[in-house]
């Protein structure tokens, strides 16, 4: 017998249907985390600031929602899925619907700056010591420890301390951010594997654990094989464009009406290739018979590729080489990734209706199982959207 509360009870099938996330997270890290459970199948219940919101809210660009209020694409776009209650943490009544909602849930997700929940009364010991099997998922920019814990980061500070700016873009050129918010989504992704490392283990121990995730940290790892050239080879890395450091060639040519990519990642990649456009000899030379020395050669090598590519099209290249096997791509923007195909047919894209008769594509989850994608497709809530009907649940109300 035991005399927990009953959980909350789910809305959705998928994997992790049953589990409760208590999702107290804001802007791009956390909210990416809790995205992927709620798309994988777990209630995720939003917990917001009264009257503001999650900050992201208040981000454009902006969409007309239908109910006469401007709705952010950006919060949009990562807040699927959830419901939303805002709670006022320093009032006696919300701290009372919170400990409800803790209660009831499998996993708590925060990013505050380390500190911020022990001065609320709920840091880790606390919540362990009330909510034994309740998992608490942190991300922070450093981490519940070291120096740096305490100092703010947003994510093109990680990507400058961790070293992904300093490799990125045009040889000799300057420091360049990444198109995306690496930093922000690496360490969302890594907290969501994080958290449900946490779920198996209480599975046979029944306790929660607490589950420390740094923005930084996840930089760093993502820095893969920059960090054994940099001692292997005694030279600091740095920016080389599209290039590959230590596989030749691999990366943007030039064709006669625009560019595309190749990558022979290994000698019968690179003969195969050489057959393709006309220049078979020259996977014999000495200066491109092994990856080394192509490597080494990189320059010369582009030039005589780029010599034999500019006499045909891109769309003729790119035909010409998937019919031989050889890995290659268009360089698509962002436009041309919406109208892909092959995207479409993966259902990478879903199609939120807008009140002007068009819609908005947003990414779907890219985690398919053998029976299919996941269809999931609640849109992001407006603030406070569920406080009544949790209220209910929660015998509250």
């Amino acid at each position: 017998m035991t005399n927990d509360p009953p959980a909350i009870p789910s809305t959705s099938g998928g994997p992790l249907a049953g589990l409760t996330v208590l999702d107290l997270t804001r802007m791009l890290a956390g909210p990416y985390c809790t995205l992927m459970l709620a798309d994988l199948g777990a209630r995720v219940i939003k917990v917001e600031m009264p009257e503001v919101g999650d900050d992201a809210r208040h981000i454009g660009p902006f969409f007309d929602d239908g109910d006469g209020r401007p709705t952010s694409a950006y919060f949009f776009s990562v807040n699927r899925n959830k419901e939303s209650i805002a709670l006022d943490l320093k009032s006696d009544r919300d701290r009372q619907i919170l400990e409800a909602l803790l209660a009831r849930s499998d996993i708590l997700v925060e990013n505050f700056t380390p500190g911020a929940l022990e001065r609320l009364g709920y840091g880790w010991p606390v919540l362990h010591e009330r909510y034994p099997r309740l998992i608490v998922g942190s991300i922070s920019g450093f981490g519940q420890t070291g120096p740096y814990r305490t100092l703010p980061a947003y994510d093109m500070v990680v990507q400058a301390m961790g070293g992904i700016l300093s490799l990125t873009g045009e040889e000799g050129g300057a420091p360049t951010r990444g198109g995306v918010s690496i930093g922000d989504l690496a360490a969302g992704l890594f907290a969501a594997i994080g958290l449900q490392a946490a779920l198996v283990e209480r599975q046979r121990t029944g306790l929660g654990r607490h589950v420390d995730v740094s923005m930084l940290d996840a930089q760093v790892s993502l820095l893969e094989n920059a960090l054994a050239r940099c001692q292997v080879e005694g030279q600091v890395p740095g920016p080389i464009g599209s290039r590959h450091p230590s596989v030749t060639p691999f990366g943007v040519f030039a064709a006669r009406d625009g560019s595309l990519v190749l990558a022979a990642g290994n000698d019968s990649l690179f003969i195969k290739l050489c057959r393709a456009i006309g220049i078979a000899d020259a996977s014999d030379e000495p200066r491109f018979k092994s990856n080394a020395s192509r490597c080494r050669h990189h320059g010369e090598l582009k030039e005589l590729i780029e010599l034999r590519l500019s006499t045909r099209t891109v769309g003729d290249w790119l035909a010409h080489f998937r019919e031989r096997g050889i890995p290659s791509g268009p360089l698509n923007d962002v436009g041309s990734v919406l109208r892909d195909p092959h995207v479409q047919a993966r259902g990478m894209l879903m199609n939120w209706p807008l009140a002007d008769g068009s819609t908005l594509a947003t990414a779907a989850c890219p985690i398919q199982f053998g029976d299919g994608p996941l269809t999931r497709a609640e849109p992001a809530p407006h603030l406070d959207q569920h406080r009544a009907d949790l209220l209910r649940e929660l015998g509250l109300g």
